[in-house]
Formats: structure tokens, C-alpha cells, sequence
């Protein structure tokens, strides 16, 4: 059973694009616009840094609150900076 549901909760975590340690780029943001990265996950939190589309960054866990989805990221260019954004403006590498 416990193997089962581990297998299921795996699968559900690659499908929705969170598997932890995979490439990642930000898309989305605009041309005048910046993603924000912050330090923890949802809009209440402080703004660490503004990243622009292209940005590459490296994702690691992946949490969902008030229904929305924020992914835990280092900057695959700088890998000491790191914190949360919108998986809504990730797109695979």
C-alpha cells in the first residue's frame, strides 16, 4: 500500500511539473515586467529580486497555497540566491 501510494504521488509530482532538481525557465512575465522571486510562498512575502523572462533557474519543491502553486528555486547562474515563485510562469528547459 505504501509503495502504491508513493508511486502515485511521484507520478503526480512529475506530471505537474515539479520534479525536484529540473530546469526551468522564466516565461510569461512580459517584456516590461518582472517575475518576482520571493521569500516564501505567496504574494505576502518579501520580494527578494525581480527576474526577467529567460531567467534559467533550477526548481526544487513545489507547495500549493490559497489554490495557488509556488515552486522553491535557486538561479542555476547564481545558485546562493534562491527562493519562490509562481510555477504559473515556469516553463521547462
Amino acid at each position: 500500500m505504501m509503495r502504491t501510494h508513493f508511486a502515485a504521488l511521484l507520478v503526480l509530482t512529475i506530471a505537474s511539473g515539479c520534479a525536484v532538481g529540473s530546469g526551468a525557465v522564466v516565461k510569461g512575465a512580459g517584456p516590461n515586467d518582472l517575475l518576482k522571486l520571493r521569500d516564501g510562498p505567496g504574494l505576502n512575502h518579501k520580494i527578494i529580486i525581480g527576474l526577467p523572462d529567460g531567467t534559467r533557474l533550477t526548481r526544487q519543491n513545489c507547495v500549493t497555497t490559497k489554490g495557488k502553486v509556488w515552486c522553491r528555486v535557486t538561479l542555476t547562474d547564481r545558485p546562493s540566491v534562491s527562493g519562490y515563485v509562481s510555477a504559473d510562469y515556469l516553463a521547462h528547459r
